[in-house]
């Protein structure tokens, strides 16, 4: 069974065609693996019941000689902003601890026609807004690679479970870069894809969106087989009505690729950050890629980011914990609060600044196949940071945690660019850093097959 647990979902899909491995020892062997690791704390639901009979039936189907999905038979988590059909979705508080959707969110119904068994929820913060892996319901969420500090959030216990090997896979969500920044804490593959390549249908004003659900996986073969069956178009979704185009050129490896390397974005990066992520430049560039430095600074589109975070709390969470603040986070109260005190003049002039940078993006995306960055400036904090102040990095106040730690990935929540954070290498303490690769928009099999060629280089 620890076998079982550790091989890929590819590995694990072939072996359950072949009949190597059954469905049956597939999902026991995740849920034993959730079980000896429950001090990690990544679920906050475990499906054990349900999981269990739709092994059956999936074994079942197998025996027959049935059709078989391309996840036929291989376990998956969904972290708790998802919906699943008579499943708790909590949202990480004790406000909804009794919620009990009636419907899969479109990601879990998909990854459900494909095959997959649905072993659980994992853990967030409170309705994914603050930068802790902690909440008032579920408590602490630990990093299996040093519990000392952040599993990074907020799809926190997503990337605990894959990485622990609770299962191959797992659906996050990302609203600033909450499928990447636990990626690299953790060190896995997480992706967050085109705006409405994988419809995301629980915001309210779709036309803004900004959060998007994603594969995380341990490899990025895993990564492009959970997109491939959840990614395609949905009517109600109105970025959601175009197929992925294949383009001609995605087939293309290293050789001749235009990359932008974007090194700071205006922030402190740690010093060893730097010379890990640097390196791994210097071997895509041997490889025969065209390495140029972008210059974007994306730093200062922070205060941008923090309007439409704090607007869009207060619109969805404020009235849900009115008289019973004593429930919630102290911080979801107080960013909640923060966006009641915006003015409709802010909010229309932070997504004129939105539209700006998705042009400059653009602009950038003229000269340049893929932009290329670190995911994060720092290695995981270490616990007991306040997720509402300042940090430092190599000992120098850095600024706000958003603008300070991961100001490479909110700008792709901004503009809706596809971008993918790849586990490459470890401090001389041994915590993990990682690489971004950032797209154009319907680019995100390009945007695969390249991560895949970056990481046959680590």
């Amino acid at each position: 069974m620890t076998a079982i647990a550790d091989l890929s979902a590819v590995e694990l899909a072939d072996a359950i065609r072949r009949r190597a491995v059954s469905p049956v020892e597939a999902t026991e062997a995740a849920l034993e693996r959730i079980e000896a690791r429950s001090d990690l704390n990544a679920f906050v639901t475990v499906a054990a019941g349900a999981a269990r009979a739709e092994a059956q039936a999936a074994e079942a189907a197998v025996m027959r000689g049935d059709a078989l999905g391309p996840l036929h038979g291989v376990p998956y988590s969904v972290k708790d902003l998802l919906a699943t059909a008579g499943v708790r979705t909590t949202m990480g508080s004790r406000l909804f601890a009794d919620n009990v959707p009636a419907e899969d969110a479109v990601s879990v119904a998909r990854a459900r026609v494909a095959g997959g068994i649905m072993i659980g929820k994992t853990t967030t913060p409170e309705f994914g807004h603050a930068q802790t892996a902690s909440s008032p319901l579920t408590g602490l969420t630990l990093n299996p690679i040093d519990p000392g500090v952040t599993a990074g959030a907020s799809s926190s216990g997503s990337a605990v479970a894959v990485a622990a090997g609770m299962g191959p896979l797992s659906i996050g969500t990302d609203g600033g870069g909450s499928i990447r920044i636990p990626a690299a804490c953790c060190g896995i593959v997480g992706m967050k894809p085109t705006l409405g390549v994988i419809p995301h249908l629980a915001l309210p004003d779709l036309f803004a969106a900004n959060s998007f659900a994603g594969p995380m996986a341990r490899t990025v073969a895993d990564a492009a087989l959970f997109f491939e069956a959840m990614a395609s178009p949905d009517p109600r979704d109105p970025y959601g009505q175009a197929a992925v185009q294949l383009h001609p050129d995605d087939g293309c490896g290293l050789r001749g690729l235009r990359i932008g390397w974007i090194p700071t974005a205006g922030a402190r990066v740690e010093r060893e950050t730097a010379e890990i992520t640097q390196a791994a430049l210097r071997r895509i560039e041997a490889e025969g890629a065209i390495v140029e430095e972008a210059d974007l600074d994306f730093k200062s589109f922070e205060p941008v980011f923090l309007t439409l975070l704090r607007v869009g709390l207060a619109a969805r969470a404020a009235p849900a914990f009115a008289g019973r603040e004593d429930l919630v986070a102290p911080s979801l109260v107080q960013t909640a609060r923060l966006g009641q005190g915006y003015s409709a003049v802010d909010l229309a002039e932070a997504s004129a600044a939105r539209t700006r940078l998705f042009q400059m993006m653009q602009a950038h995306f003229t000269r340049f196949d893929l932009l290329v960055s670190p995911v994060l400036t720092a290695p995981p904090l270490a616990l007991g940071y306040d997720p509402m102040g300042e940090i430092e990095i190599d000992g120098q106040p850095a600024g706000t945690i958003r603008g300070a730690w991961y100001p490479f990935t909110y700008p792709q929540n901004l503009t809706g660019h596809p971008a993918i954070s790849l586990p490459w290498g470890r401090t001389r303490v041994g915590l993990p850093v990682a690489l971004q690769l950032c797209a154009p928009w319907y680019r995100d099999r390009m945007l695969l097959r390249l991560a895949d060629a970056v990481m046959r280089l680590a």
